[in-house]
């Protein structure tokens, strides 16, 4: 029989933090699930995009909680709003462009471990704050290797 630690409170780990220009949240951390799933929040600006990139260790699901974001997978683009869901199948290509003022959506990352690079990429927001943390996208991309996460193109544009 599997056991866990159930997680239905805030915790530490659920301190934002800044990456690459927005605020993450890890909610459920991997080591709440025996590594089976995390569950991360993200907030971003407008216009906000990762590079396209390929996760090769984990599959995603993304959840809108607000906003407006084109999930770009493959040759497929899903426009969302709050409420719809898509699915980021592990070594397909994928990115994201969130088109509203701004946007928060969550991620479960199955299984997980992804989280710790998320944290050791970052930068945490202190209070008051909302002028994101400068960051080197050479060196967060060069730590991206550790966890099967490579680079497969540039962001996605409006």
């Amino acid at each position: 029989m599997t056991t866990f630690t159930p997680t239905a409170t805030p915790t530490p780990a659920a301190e934002p933090f800044w990456f690459l220009g927005g605020q993450a949240r890890i909610l459920i951390p991997g080591t709440a699930t025996n590594g089976a799933i995390t569950v991360m929040e993200f907030t971003d600006p407008e216009n906000h995009a990762p590079p396209l990139h390929v996760h090769d260790g984990e599959d995603e699901v993304w959840t809108v909680l607000d906003g407006e974001i084109s999930f770009f997978v493959g040759d497929h683009r899903y426009d969302l709003t709050p409420g719809e869901v898509a699915f980021g199948p592990r070594s397909v290509p994928h990115a994201y462009l969130v088109r509203s003022a701004s946007a928060r959506f969550a991620v479960t990352f199955a299984p997980a471990g992804i989280e710790n690079w998320f944290a050791e990429n970052s930068a945490p927001v202190l209070a008051g704050e909302n002028v994101p943390a400068p960051f080197d996208i050479g060196s967060i991309v060069a730590a991206a290797e550790a966890y099967q996460l490579r680079v497969a193109g540039p962001p996605p544009t409006p």
